[in-house]
């Protein structure tokens, strides 16, 4: 059984890896061609053109790395029908369920790879690209606005804030940070407008250039203050990840900022369902193993290998289609947001294994 896996292994992952080496470098050359007509303006060289696309690559691996391994995985299956292999294997005793097992544990290694890349190396390269970008174009700033709450108990009671920022420069500093504080009835007690901002790891803001407004009572004073201290919930986690699109997030950070969402009793569909698909999505490399090995039992008369690979391609189109459409379905009518991100797979897994079970009892 040594001597089947590592046949089956070598043939498969030499597969995948040619596949994602197609992709990437395709996808590559889309990036350096943007980058250079991006950077091209402001008088820089194509070498931080091709610096900055390939910073962009682990995410496109990330992205791409499922519809390889079933492009993969279809190829060299089927290679081996056609050549009669995997008929003088299934000859020696790999019964559909050992073949089945043999591919679930190859499948398991490449979603380990898929999770690695798309929490940990992809985010991180990702960061580095936008540095390098601002940069590039004289260190303008990066990010979007985004709009934060928080709640806080002190001596006069419970007090609910109310913080906008405007955007983020690359090294992390804020810009045109406003907050907004307001009593238990919903009046509004005092306005803080700062032109910059920094927020450590334990929530506290050492805004400057500061304008307060206060209301009290039938008073309002104003002060202007070079820098203030404030102590908040909001930390630099949550922050980044409300200035971050949900698609950058690792499935840590997704979390994280889904429970501050609901803690505050915001909207949180948008990021949940994007928890869901991101924790969810190494398991696709599952699926696509298992609607390839359907094609293992297929005649090698029955279509060349170049149709049964143009078929892997429409089946991973048509999964990721269908995954984006469950997604903007589940935000449009608001349903589960486990289900939204689970069904695609279950639905895909369930046709590849009725087919590979006909393909075993009937073929």
């Amino acid at each position: 059984m040594k001597t089947v896996r590592r046949l089956l292994y070598r043939d498969l992952i030499g597969a995948v890896s040619f596949v994602s080496l197609a992709f990437l470098s395709l996808f590559y050359f889309i990036d350096f061609v943007d980058e250079l007509d991006s950077l091209g303006r402001r008088d820089v060289g194509a070498a931080a053109a091709a610096w900055l696309a390939l910073l962009e690559l682990p995410g496109h691996f990330y992205e791409l790395f499922p519809i390889a391994v079933l492009i993969g995985s279809i190829f060299s299956l089927a290679r081996m029908a056609q050549s009669s292999e995997f008929t003088i294997l299934r000859t020696g005793g790999l019964g559909p369920g050992r073949a089945l097992a043999l591919l679930s544990t190859l499948a398991l290694g490449f979603a380990a790879l898929t999770f690695v890349v798309g929490d940990y190396v992809a985010p991180y390269f990702e960061r580095s690209a936008e540095s390098q970008r601002a940069a590039y174009t004289g260190g303008l700033a990066a990010g979007r606005g985004a709009w934060l709450k928080d709640k806080q108990l002190t001596s006069a009671g419970e007090r609910s804030f109310s913080v906008h920022i405007a955007r983020v420069k690359a090294s992390g500093e804020l810009e045109g940070v406003r907050i907004f504080e307001f009593d238990q009835l919903g009046a509004l007690r005092s306005r803080t407008q700062a032109a910059g901002a920094s927020v450590d790891a334990d929530g506290l803001w050492k805004l400057r250039d500061v304008q307060r407004t206060e209301w009290r009572a039938e008073r309002v004073s104003e002060q202007r203050l070079p820098s203030v201290d404030w102590s908040s919930g909001l930390s630099a986690g949550v922050i980044s990840a409300a200035l971050r699109p949900a698609k950058t997030m690792s499935t840590v950070e997704l979390y994280r900022y889904t429970a501050h969402l609901s803690a505050h009793e915001q909207s949180a569909q948008q990021h949940d369902i994007q928890f869901w698909r991101k924790a969810l999505y190494p398991f696709a490399c599952f699926v696509m193993v298992a609607l390839a090995l359907p094609f293992a039992y297929l005649h090698g008369r029955s279509g060349g290998i170049s149709l049964k690979v143009f078929g892997g391609i429409m089946l991973g189109i048509s999964f990721v289609l269908m995954n984006n459409l469950a997604g903007h379905l589940g935000l449009l009518k608001g349903w589960t947001p486990w289900a939204v991100a689970a069904t695609p797979s279950l639905i895909y897994l369930a046709l590849s294994l009725a087919a590979f079970g006909w393909l075993v009892r009937y073929r």
